[in-house]
């Protein structure tokens, strides 16, 4: 059913009438993203947002640090939280709004997970229902599997928190503008003008991640970026400071269980 616009953004923030209102990406008047479009600035919705991208990769930004979204993952935000959405490539993909009321069943953070076959089948059945009509048994009992999907389906290690402390913020944008840069903890202290022993415990306390840990996730994050803009391997590996692609390939299968090639080829389970 084609709608406008201006209709799809009037439903989806009103914190009432059916608890879930579901999109299919096959046009912009069915989504809230342009294939375009490549940056929306800060904002907020009324309702949680669940989505999945089938194609692009999505980079989210919030007050707790970033998130990336790549093809086939899905992306929980809960309402009120504020929000920017960067995009690489050209963007399809598919989700739901759920209201306030609802959405207090599902995490209350931001976060990334997995996606399944049924949650997708589920999505897709739900994209025909009227959206100004209040849901019948039916309609709500394919409504309580997909939450129960959601709530249980794995998160994933998409996720770059961001430290507070000035000191360590200067550290991490300057790791983020240069991944490459392969200087050690300690060096890294002495340029941020604390102690090799202060960077480490403070980056623990403010991210839950080593030092370690948090470069590589900023790595990994610039890493699928400029994959999923088709950057070859080799590439990205050399751009990164690893020693060579082989280096790079076993950090991501690591992470995720597959190459890149795999990873981004890979649909639905």
């Amino acid at each position: 059913m084609t709608r406008s616009k201006d209709e799809f953004y009037e439903y989806i923030e009103q914190a009432g009438g059916p608890p879930v209102i579901a999109y299919w990406n096959e046009g912009e008047a069915t989504s809230e993203y342009s294939p375009v479009t490549h940056k929306y600035d800060w904002h907020s919705h009324v309702r949680g947002q669940f989505w999945c991208v089938e194609s692009g990769l999505v980079h989210v930004h919030t007050a707790r640090g970033s998130w990336l979204l790549p093809p086939h993952r899905a992306g929980w935000m809960p309402p009120g939280e504020m929000h920017t959405i960067t995009i690489s490539g050209s963007m399809t993909g598919w989700g739901v709004f759920l209201t306030p009321e609802i959405s207090g069943c599902l995490p209350e953070h931001p976060c990334v997970i997995g996606v399944s076959a049924l949650m997708r089948e589920l999505v897709h059945r739900a994209s025909s229902w009227t959206w100004n009509a209040e849901l019948d048994e039916r309609q709500q009992s394919i409504m309580n599997v997909l939450l129960d999907e959601m709530r249980h389906a794995a998160h994933e290690p998409l996720h770059l928190p961001m430290p507070v402390d000035r000191r360590l913020l200067r550290i991490a944008h300057a790791v983020l503008e240069k991944p490459h840069d392969n200087r050690s903890l300690e060096e890294w202290a002495a340029w941020g003008g604390l102690s090799p022993r202060s960077l480490s415990r403070l980056f623990r306390v403010e991210t839950a991640l080593s030092f370690a840990q948090w470069r590589q996730q900023a790595r990994l994050s610039k890493g699928l970026e400029q994959l999923a803009d088709g950057t070859p391997v080799a590439a990205v590996a050399d751009g990164l400071g690893y020693a060579n692609a082989s280096a790079f390939i076993a950090m991501f299968k690591r992470c995720f269980g597959h190459s890149p090639a795999r990873y981004f080829g890979q649909r639905t389970a």
